[in-house]
């Protein structure tokens, strides 16, 4: 077990060290909801089990009528999973985390922080009596570049190999300290008890949960986000947006519900649009489109029925931008108008005001 161990955190720092992203880029499948990081290493991947945790979270909060939008630069996961952005990066330790946590959070800017590292660290004996500290840092660093959001921090999971335990208990020992001095400084830092939320038979190869653990994880992490307001939103709430030009301040609207209607800037006031995966969704069942199928600078943007084809997948960036999955190309206000009535079209992204929306919540 030993020698396995060894073999599968000496590959996952060779393919860190080549600078190979993992497991892939993310998608940004945007909901509009609250806004969560998961933070961490393979377990946040969910090695053995693409998607780990974050499947039975994610379920779990959809059951539950919350709207979360995952967030990262990675992506991966089962489509039983409907947000599949994280920030789980296997073989890495809390230093290299801390390395890149500030542009992540500053790309993607999380209400929540779903944080659980440290087990590399001990896997590779890596100044383990320090490790503590490193935590501590990276923590600072979270709530100093995003000082309202809520951090939770987990004890990690146990680990099979009874003398690597032991050094896992000693440093998640350390942790409930950490959190406190952080929360007595009027921080939002939580502290999660992972490590005894599964024990080491729900361990598939002495390191990452089975399907089974994993969802013992998901379980404690809702039990977490619910004890704390607003964590993940409200139940219930909505998820129909509008959608917001930077540039006019006016909504994406159509006057008609027919197929083939110009999606065009109106006062907010009329249609709304649900995420739903990749897609933008009015009055039940129309999707946001680009009309036939085009991919060229000027294709009207119209709604049409629900098909699923890639003209109507869009994704919804961090700089506020949204794009055609198809085409890539930004959704424009035409000749960058702001009056009411002003067409919506594809075209090229060009960073101007009139290609920057927000998705706001539907009053």
């Amino acid at each position: 077990m030993r020698k396995r161990l060894r073999w599968l955190v000496a590959a996952a720092a060779a393919v860190v060290a080549a600078g190979t992203v993992l497991p892939g880029t993310a998608v940004a499948e945007s909901n509009g909801g609250v806004r969560v990081m998961p933070l961490g290493d393979s377990i946040t991947e969910g090695t053995q089990v693409p998607g780990g945790y974050r499947i039975g979270l994610w379920q779990r909060v959809t059951a539950g009528g919350y709207q979360v939008d995952f967030v990262g630069s990675q992506s991966n996961g089962p489509a039983t999973l409907g947000d599949h952005d994280h920030e789980g990066h296997p073989g890495w330790r809390i230093d290299q985390l801390d390395a890149n946590i500030v542009s992540w959070l500053r790309a993607t800017t999380p209400h929540t922080v779903l944080l659980h590292i440290g087990t590399n660290d001990v896997l590779q004996n890596y100044d383990v009596a320090r490790a503590p500290a490193r935590l501590s840092g990276l923590i600072d660093h979270i709530t100093a570049t995003a000082p309202d959001a809520e951090v939770f921090v987990a004890q990690i999971i146990p680990i099979a190999n009874a003398g690597q335990d032991a050094t896992a208990r000693t440093f998640n020992a350390a942790i409930p300290g950490i959190v406190q001095s952080n929360q007595n400084a009027g921080k939002h830092v939580h502290l999660v008890d992972m490590h005894s939320a599964i024990t080491t038979t729900d361990l598939v190869d002495g390191v990452h949960p089975t399907a089974a653990g994993y969802d013992k994880m998901a379980a404690t992490w809702f039990t977490a986000l619910k004890a704390v307001p607003g964590s993940i939103g409200t139940p219930g709430q909505s998820a129909a947006r509008q959608i917001v030009g930077a540039q006019s301040g006016r909504c994406a609207d159509v006057p008609g519900s027919a197929n083939g209607t110009a999606v065009q800037l109106q006062d907010c006031a009329g249609a709304t649009w649900t995420p739903t995966g990749k897609q933008l969704t009015a009055f039940g069942s129309k999707c946001l489109d680009a009309s036939g199928q085009g991919t060229a600078d000027g294709t009207p943007v119209i709604i049409w029925d629900c098909g699923g084809q890639a003209n109507q997948q869009w994704t919804v960036n961090a700089d506020g931008t949204i794009t055609g999955v198809q085409s890539g190309r930004c959704l424009d206000a035409t000749g960058q108008g702001t009056a009411s009535g002003t067409k919506l079209i594809l075209w090229t992204c060009n960073g101007q005001a009139n290609q920057k929306w927000a998705l706001r919540a539907a009053s």
